[in-house]
């Protein structure tokens, strides 16, 4: 691939490898974050999952599995007296990770969709009680407040365009 001076530098590298692209792989799915969110307000149970998203059946069927299967959430099982075993879903390592996008994501929320009212969750600091919102900070400890101020590079893993 030719890059001319004018190219925006990217173009000199290939996505094949790229993680954000494999990230988006295993949580680009419409309803992923809606299963996430749940999990992570201690909503486990499927027939939980499923009054409280409205969401069909097999969707969440397929979409606990893929979790399951990325390793996200893992399937604990549980019974009720007089039923049959059942299983519901608990955050794994992994799947706790991805709490900061959540936050992300309900910070660009509130700021652009949220009733007149606000927002209808906070995420709170168990040592203090204040409001979690997410900042960027780069490695040498400097908090980034425009976007504007961060520039994209090749990474360690980066590739030449063929």
């Amino acid at each position: 691939m030719t890059v001319t001076p004018t190219d925006p530098p990217a173009l000199a590298y290939s996505t094949e490898n790229c993680t954000v692209g494999r990230a988006m792989d295993v949580l680009g799915e419409r309803w992923t974050f809606v299963v996430l969110r749940e999990v992570f307000n201690g909503v486990r149970r499927f027939d939980d999952m499923r009054r409280r998203t409205s969401m069909p059946r097999q969707v969440l069927t397929n979409r606990l599995a893929t979790l399951v299967e990325q390793g996200l959430l893992r399937r604990v099982p549980y019974q009720v007296p007089g039923a049959r075993s059942r299983h519901e879903y608990r955050l794994t390592e992994k799947g706790f990770d991805l709490y900061p996008v959540l936050i992300a994501v309900r910070d660009w929320g509130d700021r652009y969709l949220a009733d007149p009212g606000g927002s209808p969750v906070a995420f709170e600091h168990r040592g203090c009680g204040g409001e979690v919102h997410l900042a960027m900070v780069c490695a040498d400890g400097h908090t980034v407040t425009d976007p504007r101020d961060v520039m994209t590079r090749p990474g360690p893993g980066a590739h030449p365009a063929s």
